[in-house]
């Protein structure tokens, strides 16, 4: 195969309409807009709008409630932290904690707290210091000979305010 028989496959790539180019590119004067009215102009948002009925997502009942205060939580697998320990990155002797985790890497950000969940692996001996831990975690580090300590996680009080105010 040379560089001269190199090609796309057949219908990878279309060609682009010109439009506006004159009367013998099939789109020229007005660009296949049509004459007059809102969508021959630039700038046109229309969305939802339906010629003046009542649009479809305000015919429908709102339904669900956000929690103002809800916590939210950074969630990290019990197999990523017997990786991490393999790697070096955790040392199983010392308490990991929140900071620690964060530190090696495992997420990027604590939110309200870490909280640690059981899939993969795990048979390292460690003491995990962590806001919360589902039961099948707790079981699996405490199988493992670890323990795991649950603090409570920032009430809502103490949180610093988002950028929506909530």
């Amino acid at each position: 195969m040379k560089l001269n028989e190199l090609h796309d496959n057949p219908g990878a790539a279309k060609k682009q309409k010109r439009v506006a180019r004159g009367p013998g590119s099939g789109k020229g004067k007005t660009a296949g807009r049509g004459i007059k009215g809102q969508k021959s102009r630039s700038g046109v948002a229309i969305g939802g709008y339906e010629g003046g009925q009542m649009p479809l997502y305000r015919r429908l009942p709102k339904r669900g409630f956000n929690k103002p205060n809800q916590l939210r939580f950074a969630v990290i697998n019990l197999g990523l932290i017997e990786k991490f320990i393999g790697l070096g990155k955790l040392d199983a002797a010392d308490e990991i904690t929140e900071d620690t985790l964060v530190a090696a890497g495992l997420t990027g950000h604590k939110r309200d707290g870490i909280r640690i969940l059981n899939k993969g692996e795990f048979k390292s001996k460690v003491t995990l210091v962590v806001a919360g831990a589902s039961a099948a975690a707790i079981d699996a580090i405490k199988a493992a000979g670890g323990s795991i300590t649950l603090r409570e996680p920032k009430p809502a009080a103490e949180k610093p305010k988002r950028k929506n105010g909530l």
